[in-house]
C-alpha cells in the first residue's frame, strides 16, 4: 500500500466516497454532517488517499492550529482492514504533520479503535464522549 496527498477534485471525491461508505453506510452517521468546510482543496487542510492495487481504499485528513495537528476522518474500506491501511493512513498524516512542523497531533478516536492508536504511540487525554452516538476519546501524540 502507498499513500498520496489529495491534489485534484477527483481524488477529493474518492476520499469523500470512502468516508461515506464507512461512516454513513456502515456506522450510521448522518450524511448531512459527514462533510464540512474542510472538504475542499485548500492550504488549511490536507487530505490523503491510501492506494492498494491502484485503487483508493483509505483516507484521512489533517489541519492544524497553534503548532498542533488535528487528524480527522481516518477510515479504510472493509476489505482492506487488517492489511495495514490504517497504519499507512496514519504514517501519511504524521509525515505531513512533521512537514508542517507541528509539535504534536491529536484526534478523536472511536473507542473500539483506541488500541490501534495506542500501538502507534497515542495516549488518551480525555474522558469518553459521544459523536453521532459513537463513543470517542481524544488522543494525542508528541512528534519527534
Amino acid at each position: 500500500m502507498n499513500w498520496i496527498k489529495v491534489e485534484t477534485e477527483q481524488q477529493l471525491n474518492e476520499a469523500i466516497a470512502i468516508r461515506f461508505k464507512v461512516f454513513v453506510d456502515e456506522q450510521g452517521v448522518d450524511a448531512q454532517i459527514e462533510q464540512d468546510h474542510y472538504d475542499e482543496l485548500s492550504a488549511q487542510c490536507t487530505h490523503v488517499l491510501v492506494m492498494h492495487d491502484g485503487m483508493p481504499v483509505g483516507t484521512g485528513r489533517i489541519s492544524g492550529k497553534d503548532g498542533i495537528g488535528k487528524i480527522q476522518r481516518v477510515c479504510a474500506l472493509q476489505q482492506v482492514r487488517g492489511l495495514g491501511a490504517g497504519s499507512c493512513i496514519m504514517e501519511a498524516l504524521e509525515t505531513i504533520a512533521r512537514e508542517k512542523q507541528f509539535s504534536s497531533v491529536k484526534l478523536g478516536a472511536q473507542v473500539h479503535a483506541q488500541s490501534f492508536y495506542e500501538k502507534l504511540g497515542y495516549s488518551v487525554i480525555s474522558d469518553v464522549f459521544y459523536e453521532e452516538n459513537i463513543p470517542h476519546v481524544t488522543m494525542q501524540k508528541e512528534l519527534k
